[in-house]
């Protein structure tokens, strides 16, 4: 296989594990202040996705740095046309980061409140801006013949995207109440249930509303009825899903939700391919693997690199999950501040 295409996979699969694995973590910020009425309880649903929020944040970084490395041209367009979302999406991930690890230096309920609602904002603005770049990167952005953004940062915000974005929201916090219901006992379960519940039914008309726009907002049309059954195919999982959720079946919506996702996402990357950046101005001006992509040499090094330590790292993750694989519970005795 052409080591471009290959490492225009491996970031679509970098991408795609990031949402997968970092999805619940949105949803579950997003819903913390909802679904927990006191400290404790609040405490409880950080500590669920404590040991892991900070290493599922690693594969977004690495498939930035593995864009960097393999696609210079595309990096560079990418980053800077959406440079004030990304921006965003930065300060988003910063300030929750510091919010998991200041809230528990005062007792004071103002100061913990205050955090919360600090969690709360940046879940929400990086799931909603990553909605809306992935929506325009499948749709097609205004790029010239010199590979450069035209655009201005209201032009993304155009409706496919935002609807885009709103989808994505609602999808993680139907995750993340599911993720709960999976790693949380007693009250909380039974809101994190109720939550799921309530969610499912405009996740699900929101997806199908997202799918049929995507259809007219692309081109996916022109592939074929081949990459037309992913899209399908998210459509039936979340359908599942909400079965299961009815169930109290929720490791096997959990599952459902995962494979939603991950053919949502796969998507995006099969209307790309074999572009990186699809231009709306002129097709011809649309970044191509092969105008993007660096040396052979180079991506010959970093494909011996990513044999190595791709393996090494998932190994990693998966010890952490199996080894904080334990429900949470809400007892202050039990609890980690």
């Amino acid at each position: 296989m052409d080591l471009g295409i290959l490492w225009f996979l491996l970031i679509a699969v970098l991408y795609i594990g990031y949402f997968i694995l970092e999805g619940f973590d949105f949803g579950v910020g997003m819903l913390m202040p909802f679904l927990g009425k006191k400290d404790n309880e609040r405490r409880a649903l950080i500590n669920t996705i404590g040991p892991h929020w900070d290493g599922n944040e690693v594969w977004l970084i690495t498939a930035g740095g593995a864009s960097f490395a393999a696609f210079p041209h595309w990096y560079a367009t990418l980053f800077s046309g959406f440079y004030i979302p990304l921006f965003l999406l930065l300060i988003g991930l910063i300030f929750r980061g510091v919010a998991f690890e200041f809230r528990s230096l005062d007792e004071s309920s103002r100061w913990r409140t205050a955090w919360d609602w600090i969690i709360f904002a940046g879940s929400l603005v990086p799931s909603l801006l990553l909605g809306i770049a992935f929506s325009n990167l499948a749709r097609g952005v205004p790029i010239d013949a010199n590979m450069e953004y035209v655009g201005g940062f209201w032009n993304l915000l155009n409706p496919y995207a935002l609807l885009g974005g709103i989808t994505l929201v609602v999808c993680f916090l139907v995750y993340g109440a599911l993720y709960l219901s999976l790693k949380t006992t007693g009250v909380l379960q039974e809101r994190a249930r109720a939550a799921a519940k309530k969610l499912w039914l405009p996740m699900v008309v929101l997806l199908i509303v997202f799918i049929a726009a995507t259809y007219f907002a692309t081109d996916l049309l022109g592939l074929g009825i081949n990459p037309g059954l992913l899209p399908v195919f998210a459509g039936i999982t979340a359908l599942l899903a909400g079965f299961f959720i009815r169930k109290e079946r929720e490791g096997l919506a959990f599952s459902m939700m995962v494979l939603g996702l991950a053919s949502a996402f796969a998507t995006v990357f099969r209307i790309m391919y074999p572009r990186v950046m699809i231009s709306s101005l002129n097709p011809e001006w649309s970044i191509t693997i092969q105008e993007a992509a660096s040396s052979e040499i180079t991506l010959r090094i970093m494909t011996y690199v990513a044999i190595v330590f791709v393996p090494l790292v998932i190994a990693y993750q998966v010890w952490v999950y199996w080894l904080f694989r334990r429900r949470v519970e809400t007892d202050p005795e039990k609890l980690v501040y």
